[in-house]
């Protein structure tokens, strides 16, 4: 790998240290734990003073994060909407990540205020806490009230923030280009994993984005009275600060205090799933953090939703495959959503496609009789991410956010309810939704699609067909081909000539006796005088059997290059060997 892939690292040496000093501390309680190494159980802590042996890999990971900082465990809640890249179990203890960001203290914050909307806090505000009311990663959030009389709360990124953001975005890259050549890390696709997150997490930093989301969700439910999306206030709004209405409402996550308000949960419930069928199925826009603390109830069981930094988008194309999918798990249609997953995802080269259908009609078989009030949307999703994992397929991230989202939605609303069954709710939406597939304006749209794509093929295809003859005309035309798979098939064939040619070269240096020479036997024509004594004569004789037999195995005069040969040549076959058991067969990589 080329340096200049991770000069990052090199610049921000001190966070990279960082970085690597608590990665080193997790990654070797998991290896102690791993080989059950009693003795130095006792020896890595957490920051409580906890064992880090005696918590499971996942939760070392999710603590790890934590200790990392902001940045990292915005990466960690990302990661927890990809079971497809992480599994299921690392993704649900991803979840219990919060980040526990210290406030900047008030000066700092009229110091950001007034630099970025130009004017004092004075003003433009009649009140200003100087206390904020939450304090995320990103920003803190106060209450105010405008000269006006109305009370607003106001975003503010914390101080040098997108200094810090960019620096840990650098060290990651850094970690990600190591990391994707390491067997072990290859199946999270580190490098396309990390430079999703990068664009997610650039986004949260923009305010500017989630104030154009609010207004376009107010634009949308502004004639609905049972949906409330805060007003947005525009003027003192920038890509650091973010003045929107004070909604006064109880949360979801407060079951309590909705009943004590007298909130109809089931109906609640059931509207709040509704609203979000509507937002995916026929808006293509929609709220994708639907967790019981950005839900307000509000009197009147008005659903007022909060918190639109994170928003997704659908088009035609990926709302059909929806549908499909859909169709699929609640008909019982095995091979059509054995096909939506294939065309969903990134297909590893040596996918076995029958055995994927197979899985997935197991899949289907195991919910098909279960009555559809038992059916729990989380349980089937989750079960599904566990076959696209297993066969490496990867999903497109809005793909994966949009099931998250439901995965999720599917939770509060059971919250609310305990029957809520959002599977029953789609099966009741599956006829709509498909009459509004085939509707006309729809069939209208992607006809025109169609027509655009073959417009711009009819102007491109003669001229690229014209170049082409003239290539061939002037013979300057040619063909490359692209051998995938014969790299290693071609690097193990020229190691196994090298090593058995390396073998006969050092063989025949052997039977040569080429010098220089081990156990060398002297000349025949070299004696020793002979005594005259017997008695010297006998140990003369003694000497000289002894020395004649003075070999190694009884191989005397052994050339000490062509031996090291053999040696060398025995371990490159031995190497070769090893490599082609791991694969399986020459023509796959390692």
């Amino acid at each position: 790998m080329r340096l200049s892939s991770i000069p990052q690292l090199y610049r921000n040496m001190n966070r990279g240290a960082e970085i690597v000093t608590v990665l080193s501390r997790y990654g070797l309680a998991d290896w102690i734990q791993q080989f059950n190494i009693d003795f130095a159980k006792g020896i890595l802590k957490a920051k409580d003073g906890e064992l880090l042996a005696k918590y499971t890999r996942e939760s070392r990971i999710r603590m790890a994060i934590s200790d990392l900082g902001p940045t990292y465990i915005k990466l960690g809640q990302i990661l927890s909407t990809r079971p497809d890249i992480v599994g299921i179990e690392l993704a649900d203890e991803l979840k219990k990540l919060q980040a526990d960001v210290p406030a900047d203290p008030f000066p700092t914050v009229r110091k950001t205020l007034e630099s970025e909307l130009c004017q004092s806090i004075e003003s433009i505000f009649a009140r200003f806490d100087e206390t904020p009311i939450a304090s995320a990663s990103i920003g803190q959030v106060h209450l105010a009230e405008l000269l006006d009389g109305r009370t607003v709360v106001v975003k503010v990124q914390h101080a040098d923030i997108e200094k810090k953001v960019t620096e840990d975005l650098d060290i990651l890259a850094g970690f990600a280009s190591l990391a994707e050549r390491l067997p072990e890390f290859a199946p999270y696709h580190p490098t396309s994993t990390v430079a999703e997150f990068q664009r997610a997490l650039r986004r949260e930093l923009d305010y500017g984005r989630e104030e154009r989301n609010m207004l376009q969700f107010a634009a949308q439910f502004g004639d609905d009275d049972t949906v409330l999306i805060p007003e947005i206030h525009s003027e003192y709004c920038t890509a650091r600060v973010l003045t929107m209405e004070y909604v006064e409402g109880v949360k979801l996550a407060h079951r309590e205090a909705l009943q004590e308000m007298g909130c109809n949960l089931p109906e609640v419930a059931r509207r709040g799933a509704e609203l979000y069928v509507r937002m995916i199925f026929d808006l293509g826009f929609y709220h994708a953090d639907p967790h019981p603390g950005n839900i307000l109830i509000l009197p009147g069981d008005v659903i007022g939703l909060l918190d639109f930094g994170m928003v997704g988008r659908i088009d035609d194309r990926l709302r059909e495959e929806m549908e499909d999918l859909l169709v699929g798990l609640t008909s019982g249609d095995s091979d059509l959503l054995a096909s939506v997953i294939m065309r969903w995802g990134s297909l590893p080269i040596d996918l076995d496609e029958n055995s994927l259908r197979r899985d997935v009609s197991d899949f289907i078989s195991d919910y098909a009789n279960r009555p559809l009030e038992k059916m729990d949307f989380g349980e089937v999703i989750d079960d599904m991410f566990r076959i696209i994992r297993h066969y490496h397929i990867a999903l497109p991230p809005q793909v994966a956010m949009l099931l998250k989202t439901m995965v999720m939605l599917d939770g509060t609303g059971r919250l609310l309810d305990p029957e809520f069954n959002l599977v029953g709710l789609l099966q009741k939406h599956r006829r709509r939704i498909m009459m509004k597939r085939y509707s006309p304006s729809r069939r209208i749209r992607k006809w025109t699609r169609v027509y655009r794509e073959f417009e711009r093929l009819a102007e491109v295809a003669p001229r690229r067909v014209s170049e082409m003859l003239e290539q061939i005309r002037t013979g300057r035309f040619d063909v490359h081909l692209d051998h995938r798979m014969l790299g290693p098939t071609v690097n193990r064939l020229v190691t196994g000539i090298v090593a058995s040619s390396l073998f006969l070269g050092s063989s025949i240096m052997l039977s040569m006796k080429v010098p220089p020479l081990l156990f060398h036997q002297r000349s025949a024509a070299t004696h020793v005088e002979a005594p005259k004594n017997p008695v010297e004569k006998t140990e003369n004789n003694v000497k000289a059997v002894v020395g004649e037999d003075a070999a190694y195995m009884g191989m005397r005069d052994i050339s000490i290059m062509g031996m090291s040969g053999i040696i060398i040549s025995f371990g490159i076959s031995l190497r070769l060997l090893l490599a082609i058991n791991k694969s399986g067969n020459l023509d796959r990589p390692e």
